[in-house]
């Protein structure tokens, strides 16, 4: 029994149909079902439960990233494997099913870990300042096999205002490299394009049938190759994406009552977290609200119940426990309403935000900045600017891709909530085991080799 499992971020029920043939077929003649969201419904949370069968109370990861206590910082997208604790999917199957081999393709805490097979999106920083487009592979010679043979991993188009389908076209094309070469008993596959469109314009939007017609397609043919291979196929969704019409600016509401530490960084704003009495971490419709003055707690959760766009106030401990994930989580959980989501921004004005706010910066940003989506519609002549930006870095320069837009009413489409209409929830398509939860799709990959051997 081999079996691949393709992760089709932001699949829900509502778009499968007539924009979605290929899947529809399948989730016809092979089941559909969905489930509830991980909490939140994030992508570093929702494929830990997958990947360990467990909640973020046991392997911790409480959202894209959180600010780490200890060292002061904000931590988001970080990729070593071990943050996720607890057993993975792959090292179970290995104890029980000889010669068994897995292959992770693009999901994330990739690095480092035990699967046999892995690639993913990894620059490299030398140190001159430069950044360089790469992925980092295991074993560490795939990386220059697969370049040889599939070119350059389109970087540009896995994130930022030109991310679009060539990334899973790229993805899918290793997916059936590996499988040529290494044939791994599982393959775990993640394809991010219908996540790009579905922020950026909404489910609403007049070009998502379009989009959907691209990755139906890609992934009707992945299906095909895999399945003519004698192998199995599954196809989850880690959430779905709602409409969103408003923006919560947390980190706004807090420097109104005086809390936070704001830094002048060269005539610019930086957010001194340590130094901050509360602040916000944002995740798209959650944000983790952090209190490093305890004096204040009873008066922030009154604040977060009474902001506008806020829905529910929740603590680490009501949800996970002491353990691991309160270490990490905030000490307030907040939940946008179901058309609202958090921002980052900490700035009144923006003359003076961070030179990082106008630039894609996923790791210095205290928060998801969906805006890097876009490229700032009140720019003249953006196109020259980013080519003379380019000339500059291929001569030799240093500079800023400074882009990005301020305006988060740009953003039609988030996610994170727990509680979202049945249409809107990740779905499992390909597999009979009942499965309500993150968690359960971890327990039904694992069932197919049971019910195979």
């Amino acid at each position: 029994m081999r079996l691949a499992v393709i992760n089709l971020v932001g699949l829900s029920k509502s778009l499968l149909g007539a924009n979605m043939p290929g899947l529809t077929k399948f989730a016809e003649e092979n089941g559909l079902q969905s489930h509830a969201p991980a909490f939140p419904a994030v992508t570093c949370t929702a494929q830990s439960s997958i990947v360990t069968g467990t909640s973020p109370a046991d392997h911790g990861v409480v959202a894209n990233g959180w600010y780490d206590r200890e060292n002061a910082e904000v931590r988001f997208w970080k990729q070593s494997n071990a943050i996720v604790r607890g057993e993975k999917l792959w090292d179970k199957l290995r104890r029980g099913i000889p010669g068994f081999t897995c292959a992770k393709l693009f999901w994330w805490y990739n690095m480092h870990s035990t699967a046999d097979f892995s690639i993913t999106p990894r620059p490299l920083y030398p140190a001159d300042g430069r950044k360089v487009f790469d992925v980092h592979t295991q074993p560490m010679g795939m990386r220059e096999e697969l370049k040889k043979d599939l070119g350059p991993f389109p970087f540009q188009a896995f994130w930022g205002p030109a991310a679009g389908i060539a990334s899973s076209e790229w993805i899918a094309a290793s997916a059936k490299w590996v499988e040529e070469k290494h044939s791994p008993t599982l393959s775990l596959v993640y394809l991010p394009h219908l996540d790009y469109p579905l922020q950026k314009d909404g489910p609403l939007a007049a070009n998502i049938p379009d989009e959907l017609r691209k990755i139906d397609r890609l992934v009707t043919e992945l299906i095909d190759f895999y399945q003519s291979r004698g192998i199995r196929v599954m196809v989850l969704s880690e959430y779905g994406i709602s409409p969103v019409t408003r923006q919560v600016h947390l980190n706004r509401v807090f420097r109104k009552r005086g809390w936070l530490q704001i830094k002048d960084e060269l005539g610019l704003e930086t957010l001194d977290c340590g130094a901050s009495r509360v602040f916000a971490i944002a995740d798209h419709q959650v944000a983790h609200v952090y209190v490093n003055d305890p004096a204040l707690r009873d008066e922030v959760r009154v604040l977060l119940e009474n902001t506008p766009g806020v829905d529910q106030v929740r603590t680490a401990e009501e949800m996970w426990g002491t353990g691991v994930a309160c270490e990490r989580g905030g000490d307030f959980v907040a939940i946008a309403v179901v058309d609202a989501w958090f921002t980052y921004y900490f700035w009144e004005n923006d003359a003076v935000a961070p030179d990082y706010a106008r630039t894609i910066d996923i790791h210095r940003k205290p928060g998801y900045d969906p805006c890097e989506l876009f490229i700032d519609p009140a720019l003249a002549f953006p196109k020259l600017r980013i080519a003379w930006f380019l000339l500059k870095k291929k001569l030799g320069f240093r500079g800023l891709l400074d882009v990005i837009p301020l305006d988060a009413t740009l953003v039609k489409g988030s996610h994170g909530r727990d509680q979202v209409p049945e249409g809107e929830r990740p779905v499992l398509l390909g597999s009979a085991f009942p499965v309500k939860s993150a968690e359960d799709v971890h327990r039904a990959i694992l069932d197919v080799f049971s019910a195979g051997r």
